[in-house]
């Protein structure tokens, strides 16, 4: 039974990427209803575009990236197009390789164990949710994914580093890793990429506050969730050869390879990480980007006035103020 109902999902996901990945106008109307020229556009609709600029349908990119050992596939958080790309991808790698594994920012290293038990039916979805500190749109965006896991006896790969640490290290900096004890320590990368590289120049340029010392921390605290996702995923691929693996993360840690597949190339040169990565109106890569794109309409603007904005933005850095942070190094143990 669960494998009719796997295929049927399959089914279900690569035969709806047909009308999401092409514009409106393909979209064929029965003779009794409205022409296809009259359709708009949702959110849901997205065009993929090769690096060459070649229009592809799901099921064509696909084929052309089966030889890719990790698929990055970025995301604006919340946008439904990005969502249902990830689904619908997913999908259609398994149907043409069955070795497949699903990589994930939006869970972190040390809830490996309840993801887990919830693939393997130890667990509900409730505990998952609660248990596994599961993002507040995973119901709606994330759900899908992990259910075709599931349905089809694929591991979910939880990559991330854990939030506090991360937050720990934007405050004290990369030395703060020194403070952890050895069980914690292990949920971190045991390396972070703090040289000067193209994505720490992106990474700088895109702050606007802060002194060089602050964001010399912030940029550590950043590269500590690429550098512990690629190594997540180089390390699972070390004990599961010939395993191809879909990473979902959000847009930056995936465009034009600067973030996360660079981190992955510097531990294991030898692997093939093809980029997906989402575009707008709003927002483009450099032209020479190896990305395959996928064009989709930009997310409505948050804020509207300056002041709110950074009323908002005030309020989440407010949050370092609960923070607990170690304020010494372990005992030797």
């Amino acid at each position: 039974m669960k494998q009719w109902l796997s295929l049927g999902c399959i089914s279900l996901l690569v035969g709806c990427s047909a009308q999401s990945s092409s514009s409106p106008s393909s979209i064929k109307a029965a003779p009794s209803a409205v022409t296809a020229s009259t359709l708009a556009p949702t959110f849901y609709d997205y065009t993929i575009r090769s690096p060459e600029g070649e229009v592809l349908s799901i099921a064509t990119l696909a084929s052309q990236i089966q030889d890719a050992d990790i698929v990055l596939v970025g995301e604006w958080h919340g946008h439904p197009a990005a969502h249902l790309l990830q689904a619908q991808l997913l999908a259609a790698l398994y149907s043409q390789n069955t070795s497949l594994a699903l990589s994930m920012e939006q869970f972190t290293r040390d809830k490996q164990a309840i993801v887990n038990d919830y693939l393997a039916d130890k667990i509900g979805e409730a505990s998952l949710k609660e248990e596994a500190n599961a993002w507040p749109n995973y119901i709606s965006d994330y759900r899908p994914l992990v259910e075709f896991a599931k349905a089809n006896n694929l591991d979910v790969i939880a990559s991330n580093a854990p939030k506090p640490i991360v937050r720990c290290i934007g405050k004290y900096g990369e030395n703060y890793l020194d403070r952890l004890p050895k069980n914690e320590r292990t949920w971190v990368a045991d390396s972070l990429t703090l040289t000067e590289d193209a994505y720490q120049d992106k990474f700088i340029n895109s702050m606007h506050h802060g002194d060089e010392a602050q964001t010399k921390r912030q940029f550590a605290a950043q590269t500590a969730w690429d550098d512990t996702m690629a190594e997540s995923m180089v390390n699972y691929l070390a004990s599961h050869p010939n395993t191809q693996i879909l990473h979902t993360a959000g847009r930056f840690h995936v465009e034009e390879g600067l973030g996360t597949a660079s981190r992955i190339l510097s531990r294991n040169p030898n692997l093939k990480v093809v980029m997906v990565t989402p575009v707008s109106s709003d927002t483009t890569l450099n032209p020479k980007a190896p990305d395959y794109q996928v064009e989709m309409q930009p997310l409505p603007k948050q804020y509207m006035s300056k002041e709110k904005m950074i009323a908002a933005m005030t309020k989440i850095h407010g949050r370092n103020k609960s923070l607990q942070c170690y304020e010494s190094q372990p005992k030797e143990q």
